[in-house]
């Protein structure tokens, strides 16, 4: 990884922190893209002092906001000639429905919309790259959904599980979908389950504050590492392994099967139209 330019969702905490120390500390130069500047800042600080020659640079951003996205992409493409990885990592789950800036439900719009614009607006400098990945962090809820396109963005009823699970289809969806798309290109698109991870991100169930701490820490002798989730996100962005791998889900380093209803190519492709829609992505050319 010595010099591959890595970009990174949700680099502050949980999963995304612990893959960045491990691409610090394999060579690359890390994009870290957050909304939290401050701890954006105190990332890239820990880093530049545990490793000599460190290259790192923190760009503000909530992914959830379509304007943030496509201010940072300009940002990025000024400062960087290529991208050889991008790991679409930053994931919510909100108790209550909610909408982002542009009125599009939030759970959507942060685990789907704004990487789907985020990675496509950046197409171009991945095929600048010897042989660009993407990387998408799905989950196992994705299993037990469909995807109810017709007011996926802006439902008429809520339910944060399902809003969620629905989430983490998408990103099945968008892999596949695009993985077929760049098949003629030099970069591939494959998703990843992390596993049952110990993170303050496991907290946020819609449980009552006691039982969410009691929960959680009952729970958590179950559930492993950030450290050890982070393995396979590493595996899918540095392994030779899987240089030629595309449109693959794996877990553990492994490739699995995802749902029945993640191979929905009809489903996936009218996802696909919506997303270019509503980031206003209908005269994109991929390749």
């Amino acid at each position: 990884m010595h010099n591959k330019v890595c970009l990174i969702t949700g680099a502050t905490s949980g999963i995304g922190k612990a893959a960045t120390f491990k691409l610090a500390n394999l060579g690359a130069s890390l994009i870290l893209l957050s909304r939290n500047e401050e701890k954006g800042g105190k990332i890239c600080n820990q880093i530049r002092k545990r490793i000599n020659n460190a290259q790192v640079k923190f760009y503000r951003a909530d992914i959830s906001s379509m304007k943030e996205v496509r201010s940072a992409v300009e940002k990025i493409k000024k400062d960087f000639n290529h991208i050889d990885v991008i790991i679409n990592n930053a994931g919510a789950r909100f108790d209550n429905f909610l909408k982002n800036d542009e009125g599009i439900e939030l759970t959507f719009a942060t685990n789907h919309l704004g990487h789907f614009l985020l990675t496509l607006s950046l197409i171009e400098s991945l095929q600048k790259s010897i042989q660009g990945r993407i990387i998408n962090v799905s989950s196992s809820v994705h299993t037990g959904v469909t995807q109810e396109l017709d007011d996926i963005a802006s439902p008429v009823s809520y339910n944060r599980r399902d809003a969620y699970g629905r989430s983490k289809l998408a990103n099945l969806y968008f892999t596949y979908e695009l993985s077929s798309k760049l098949r003629n290109s030099k970069i591939t698109v494959n998703a990843l389950y992390p596993g049952g991870v110990a993170t303050n991100f496991s907290r946020n169930n819609g449980l009552l504050p006691w039982a969410k701490h009691y929960i959680y820490y009952i729970m958590k002798r179950e559930l492993i590492s950030p450290q050890k989730a982070a393995e396979t996100m590493l595996y899918l962005a540095s392994s030779a392994e899987v240089k030629e791998n595309t449109g693959k889900y794996f877990f553990d380093k492994k490739e699995i099967k995802s749902s029945s209803a993640s191979y929905d190519r009809e489903a996936a492709m009218k996802l696909w139209q919506l997303s270019l829609s509503l980031c206003g992505l209908e005269d994109i050319k991929l390749i």
